[in-house]
Parts: structure tokens; C-alpha cells; sequence
């Protein structure tokens, strides 16, 4: 007896295996408008973008592939959900992060809403604010989402988590292989000369950067001196305490220190520790005011971002760049003053082949000198959108000048897997246009995280 074979027609697997790649490629298992989030998460991990079937209206699958490749391209850890307006927000951004364990940015469109969350290794709340703002605005998910992910990818810090694969399906890059054999085919002496050839110019393009940014570095430390000098201060004057004694003694040595510190930079990147001292110096004094005029003690605050000559800042205030977005910036009393009047602030500007312009339109060279002053994660949220924050967050830029963000950059955790232990305070606060007040008017994204 023969076996019977059952088959299909040819016509019935095509249909399947069509379906089957449809829902491979876009990285979203077919779901209802009520997804859960373990859902959501799950297919997160799989792909950068998912879009909830309820919501398909807004995003189609080809925009969202799009997105996808574009986000692995980068390899950035951006995680983006598309989701119907009626999806239940509470804890929702928090209740995500813990269910796909990956430390990364989670932007979420729901409904013709938008905001977005990250671990502040990865870019801090400041800096996500000031790119959710960017963004807002009457816009349809594509430009919206296409908008958020072109400024993100360029500030935000980490890798894209392995599980994503390659954009190209991890297939054999045969252009890939063919530079490898090349390079080795073109090995010996003709590859040393160009290594040799290659390090001479970065060099010499290293040490330009360093007389350049020597000019200004000199200013400062000789600004601070100009300070001590005018300071009325003797450690043996009357009312003098230990306390006092020591805050001056501390801006003493930051000021030797940050000679000394300049004087042994060789590359760029050295003169962080140097603006560094500076900045600690400055406090000193600070605290030294307090206490001989019996004043509290100030709390410790970065210096004016406008120009950190002018000593540590009082308040944050608000400020836009020249085609730039709004962002909170500390100031000085003075500044602070300006700018509730309407006034421009006291900028400090540097020399560049384009004449006089602000420090933050100068040039790669000065990331290691605003780093040393504004450290600790800071920086990045300060300069999003400016030349010098473009250029800061580039590969190449780390690799000529070194991070100068602080605690931003060098330290990436974007994209490890961490599981349910991440700060949930980077995933908290109202959702809102521009990362402020609610989302659907009731709370929080939506109400308690």
C-alpha cells in the first residue's frame, strides 16, 4: 500500500510563508489594541520599533522597517512603541523598561501623543526633554518619529542590544570581506608608511587643536588668579576659622593645580582636568564668601554655561540657541538678570577662522574644556542641537579629542542587558509635551511613576 502524502497547493504556502516574513520583518506578533506590555517588550527585543495593530493607521509596516534599519544602522539602543490612544498608561514607560530589561531610550507615540524616557546613562532627562520638545508639534508619526530618531541617534550614548541582529539580516558582507582581503593583500611596508603617515596627522592636527584651545585656557586660569589676587582675605585676620582656612586653601591649590595641569597637556583632552580645578576653585571661594558674611552655605551648583569665568550658578533659566531648541541652562545672578529683562547674556566667545563666536559654535576642541566644568552627565542636555554637541557625540570626535562629556560618555550602558535593576527615577515624572505635564490629563504616563 502506498503512503498518501498529504500537500498543499503551491498558491496556499506562498500565503503562509508571506504572512509569516510579514510578521518577521516588522518585529510585532499580531496583537490586540489591549497589547500587554510583556508583549510589547518581547517583540522590543527582536526589533527597534514596534507598532501595535490597534495603531497601524499611524505608522505602516514599510515606514516602521524603515525606522527600524535606521536605528540599527546607527546602533544606538532606541526602543520605539506606536500605540492607540487608548492604551492604559499607567506606569507604562516604567512597567516597559523593567519587561524588556535593556538599558536604552523608549520613545512612545500614543494616539497624537509623544514622549520618550532613558536610563541617564544613556542621555540624561534633560537632554530628553529638550529633544521630545524639539519634536511636538502637530505632526503625523512618521515625520514625528523620523524627526525624534534623527536627533537622538546623534546625542544619545551606547550600542544596540545583540538580540536585534544586523539591518541586513546577518548575511555575509561580501564587500565586507573583499576590504579585508585587500587590506591584507596591501600589507607590509606600503601599510606601515600609511599607519605612520596616518598617526603624523592626527597628531599634528592634535597639537593644533591644543595651541588653539591654550589660548583660552590660559585666560581662565589667569582670571582665577586675577580673584585670588582681589580676594581680601588673611588666614590669621580676625574671625578667621579652620573652616575658612581651608576653603582658601583648597582654591589655592586648585589654581596651582590647574597651572600645573596645562603645562603637561599634550592633547587636547588633557585640559579637562585642568577646567576641572578651576571649577572646584571657584566653589571654594564660594563657600568661603558664605562664611565670613554668616551666610548658609550655597549648595554645589555647575558654573554659568554662558561663561564659567563668571563662577557658579545661582539658578537654571530658560534659553534658546539661534535655530536651536529651548533648554534650561544655569546661569549667574547676572545673566539670570539679562535674560528676565530680555537681554542677551555675557557670552563667552573664542577665536575661530570664522571670527569671534560662542564656545559651543568653536569647534571640537572644546569638549574637554566645557567637560571639565560641566561634569556629571550635565553637559550633553546643555549643548543638544549646537555644533559642538553634533560634533561631541560622533565616534570620531571620541577618538581625536576623547568624551569631555564627564559621566556622559566613555561609560555607556546602552543596550546591556540589565534586567528590572535600572534607577526607576529616569523613567518618572508627568508625560507631556516636551517631557512636562500630562498625558491624557489625569497624571503621570499615566499617573504614579
Amino acid at each position: 500500500m502506498k503512503a498518501v502524502v498529504r500537500t498543499r497547493s503551491l498558491p496556499g504556502l506562498l500565503l503562509a510563508l508571506l504572512a509569516v516574513l510579514t510578521v518577521l520583518s516588522a518585529g510585532s506578533p499580531p496583537a490586540s489594541a489591549d497589547t500587554s506590555v510583556s508583549t510589547i517588550a518581547e517583540s522590543l527585543r527582536r526589533s527597534p520599533v514596534y507598532v501595535d495593530p490597534a495603531a497601524s493607521a499611524q505608522l505602516s509596516s514599510a515606514d516602521a522597517q524603515a525606522l527600524a534599519k535606521q536605528i540599527k544602522d546607527a546602533d544606538k539602543p532606541l526602543f520605539v512603541a506606536v500605540l492607540p490612544a487608548g492604551y492604559p498608561t499607567t506606569d507604562l514607560f516604567r512597567n516597559l523598561r523593567t519587561a524588556t530589561g535593556i538599558t536604552g531610550l523608549y520613545a512612545i507615540r500614543l494616539g497624537d501623543r509623544f514622549d520618550a524616557r532613558a536610563d541617564s546613562s544613556v542621555l540624561p532627562r534633560t537632554a530628553v526633554q529638550n529633544l521630545v520638545s524639539s519634536v511636538q508639534g502637530d505632526k503625523a508619526a512618521r515625520t514625528q518619529l523620523t524627526d525624534f530618531t534623527n536627533s537622538a541617534v546623534t546625542n544619545m550614548g551606547g550600542s544596540a542590544p545583540s538580540s536585534w541582529g544586523s539591518s541586513s539580516g546577518g548575511g555575509v558582507s561580501y564587500t565586507a570581506l573583499i576590504t579585508a582581503g585587500a587590506v591584507l593583500v596591501a600589507g607590509g611596508a606600503g601599510a606601515y608608511t600609511l599607519v605612520r603617515r596616518s598617526r603624523r596627522r592626527r597628531a599634528a592636527e592634535q597639537q593644533a587643536a591644543l595651541d588653539r584651545l591654550r589660548v583660552v585656557v590660559d585666560e581662565d586660569i589667569t582670571a582665577f588668579g586675577e580673584e585670588l589676587d582681589r580676594l581680601d582675605f588673611h588666614p590669621a585676620e580676625a574671625g578667621a576659622d579652620d573652616a575658612m582656612r581651608a576653603d582658601y586653601e583648597r582654591a589655592l591649590d586648585a589654581y596651582e593645580q590647574a597651572k600645573s595641569a596645562m603645562a603637561e597637556a599634550r592633547r587636547p583632552e588633557d585640559v579637562r582636568a585642568v577646567t576641572q580645578a578651576l571649577e572646584d576653585g571657584r566653589f571654594s571661594l564660594v563657600l568661603l564668601a558664605a562664611r565670613r558674611e554668616g551666610r548658609p552655605l550655597p549648595e554645589r551648583r555647575p558654573p554659568c554655561f554662558f561663561d564659567p569665568r563668571h563662577g557658579p550658578s545661582v539658578a537654571d533659566a530658560d534659553w534658546t540657541p539661534p535655530g536651536g531648541a529651548p533648554r534650561q541652562v544655569p546661569v549667574c545672578a547676572a545673566d539670570a538678570t539679562r535674560l528676565a529683562d530680555g537681554r542677551d547674556p555675557v557670552v563667552r566667545e573664542v577665536d575661530t577662522d570664522q571670527g569671534r563666536r560662542p564656545y559651543w559654535d568653536a569647534g571640537p576642541a572644546y569638549g574637554p574644556w566645557a567637560g571639565g566644568y560641566f561634569g556629571g552627565g550635565l553637559l550633553p542636555g546643555l549643548l543638544v542641537g549646537t555644533l559642538l554637541g553634533s560634533m561631541m557625540a560622533t565616534p570620531s570626535y571620541a577618538a581625536d579629542y576623547g568624551t569631555g562629556y564627564g559621566d556622559f560618555g566613555g561609560g555607556y550602558a546602552g543596550g546591556d542587558t540589565s534586567g528590572a535593576d535600572f534607577d526607576p527615577g529616569d523613567f518618572g515624572g508627568g508625560f507631556g509635551d516636551g517631557g512636562g505635564g500630562d498625558f491624557g490629563g489625569g497624571g503621570d504616563f499615566g499617573g504614579g511613576f
